[in-house]
């Protein structure tokens, strides 16, 4: 794993701080540009930890910038993507330099659009959950007979509508994307969501990588351009598993944070399951290790 030394929650002066995400810190720069900073923090349940999972902010980036490389402008050219292509370290003081090196991306300042564009090709997670209730996915219905982690006969676009830091993202259907950014800008998003879904999935299989579902986020540009923004296919956006590893009808050991999951649930709090609200339970070192040695093993699969 690398040695970069945690950083649970950035503190720089040189920029004016304009919100703490569960894992990004953005900072103004000027009034076009964002510095986005990946801390090394990690949630689950939409449930902030106390402990930090050391270079866990750094993996996310390489393996962000891998992708908008792969599939914008440079690349597959499917969507404009939020980099400026100037460096981070270009505007923090000489001070500030250790904190953003590696785990930054300097972005455009963009006019965030209020849907989480999910992808999913395979049943998983709450989508399973709702299939079991009515055989269908956020309005999506789906054929009968399907199992536990089954591939779909093609991906499908389950939207959810963002919530605040430390409340639940609510699963909404098309239609309701439609009422909220209008017909046109929602099927927009959808195409270009599937579509990068698609791509994506034929890179990560080349690697032995199964991309079970993934979310996006899009915001508009001055000239009203949609664009590709915040962090895209990470182990924190998506569930990744590996292709040697999947059978039908279990959960498959994953590479995202699942195993944190997993952990938390089983883990008893003054003799009680954790609720998960704040505060978290305290995360032992074989946790916190072995987490992070699932972001390390996704970076270099994808990477290799």
């Amino acid at each position: 794993m690398t040695t970069v030394p945690a950083l649970h929650t950035s503190a720089l002066t040189s920029l004016t701080l304009l919100a703490r995400g569960k894992v990004r810190d953005n900072y103004a720069v000027g009034i076009d540009r964002i510095l986005m900073v990946a801390s090394d923090r990690i949630s689950a349940f939409d449930v902030i930890m106390g402990e930090p999972i050391p270079g866990k902010g750094v993996l996310l980036t390489q393996m962000a910038l891998f992708w908008f490389d792969k599939l914008g402008p440079n690349g597959l050219n499917l969507c404009p993507t939020h980099l400026t292509g100037d460096a981070p370290e270009s505007v923090v003081s000489a001070a500030e330099v250790a904190q953003v090196t590696g785990r930054s991306m300097l972005v455009k300042r963009l006019n965030p659009l209020p849907v989480e564009a999910v992808v999913r090709g395979y049943l998983a997670g709450s989508g399973w959950k709702e299939y079991q209730e009515g055989q269908a996915v956020c309005g999506v219905k789906l054929p009968a007979g399907l199992k536990n982690a089954s591939k779909l006969p093609e991906p499908i676009y389950t939207p959810a509508a963002k919530a605040a830091v430390g409340e639940h993202d609510e699963n909404i259907t098309f239609e309701k994307t439609v009422e909220m950014i209008g017909l046109d800008l929602a099927t927009r998003i959808k195409d270009i969501s599937i579509a990068i879904y698609k791509a994506a999935s034929a890179v990560a299989a080349e690697k032995g990588i199964i991309i079970a579902d993934t979310k996006f986020e899009f915001g508009l540009d001055a000239d009203g351009t949609l664009v590709l923004m915040d962090e895209v296919l990470t182990p924190d956006s998506s569930r990744y598993w590996p292709a040697e590893s999947y059978v039908e009808g279990v959960n498959p050991p994953s590479y995202d944070k699942q195993f944190l999951r997993d952990w938390l649930e089983s883990n008893l709090v003054n003799s009680k399951p954790w609720d998960k609200t704040p505060p978290a339970p305290r995360l032992p070192r074989e946790v916190i290790e072995k987490t992070s040695a699932k972001y390390e093993e996704a970076l270099q699969r994808l990477t290799r």
